[in-house]
């Protein structure tokens, strides 16, 4: 089973699961979008045993693109790990200071973003396509975690996974307005007289609104992959019917 490690140390675990033509439905993750539940059920059973895990320890949400998060408890385990209707509902974002419990984003083009808070051990996980970024997911989220869990975001660690690069992003007029409108991304842009295309660099959208948040940018890795030219990459603009990729986060129970 393909999967890129972003960590793996005494403290936490992250990686991002990639397509591979040896396993069911080339790897993919997602109940939302297969041809067989039973079959995405067995892949992910496949990486709960590598990560030493239970299906039971994953926690998943029924992603809407919409700028909504949700604070996991060790209630929430199990949550969409073996059916797409016991989800956590409406959901991008996951954080936890729960040990042992696997936080998931499903992409197939769209930005997924891993972090760590290397004091109190909060980790997160969020899903943040065009129309996350645009809604600014990451950085509300991370706004929330420094007033109400009182972090700071000079302790945040943060991983931007495989996504559909700037080349390969391209739009009309509507989606770069929405961009421009941020203030921030305009720099992050281009345009292609040839197609009257736009282009738009969504990894470094969102590493803007981290480093806007607070967060240092040395501490920001991004996975450069592109998910349409890679051949272990899911693309949606490549194919409407791809799978998905599950990228995930989880800290580690201590001792």
């Amino acid at each position: 089973m393909k999967t890129t490690m972003y960590i793996d140390n005494e403290k936490f675990v992250a990686g991002m699961t990639m397509k591979d033509t040896a396993e069911f439905e080339m790897n993919n993750m997602a109940l939302h979008v297969c041809n067989n539940s039973e079959k995405i059920v067995e892949n992910r059973k496949k990486l709960a045993a590598s990560l030493g895990l239970e299906l039971e320890d994953f926690v998943c949400s029924c992603q809407t693109h919409s700028a909504n998060f949700h604070r996991v408890t060790a209630a929430d385990k199990g949550c969409g790990s073996v059916r797409q209707d016991a989800a956590i509902p409406d959901t991008d974002a996951l954080y936890t200071y729960e040990p042992n419990v696997l936080l998931s984003s499903f992409s197939a083009d769209c930005v997924p973003v891993l972090f760590f808070n290397e004091k109190n051990g909060l980790v997160g996980a969020v899903h943040s396509g065009w129309q996350g970024t645009i809604k600014e997911i990451t950085l509300k989220l991370f706004e929330h975690l420094k007033q109400a869990e009182q972090c700071s975001p000079t302790d945040f660690h943060v991983q931007l996974g495989a996504a559909l690069s700037q080349e390969r992003f391209e739009v009309d007029e509507d989606v770069y307005s929405k961009f421009k409108d941020l203030g921030y991304a305009e720099d992050l842009m281009y345009y292609n007289e040839a197609t009257g295309k736009y282009h738009i660099d969504n990894q470094l959208t969102v590493k803007r609104q981290c480093e806007l948040a607070g967060i240092p940018p040395e501490q920001i890795n991004i996975d450069r992959t592109c998910t349409f030219e890679s051949p272990d990459g899911f693309s949606y603009r490549q194919d409407k019917k791809s799978g998905r990729h599950l990228s995930f986060i989880m800290k580690k129970q201590p001792g």
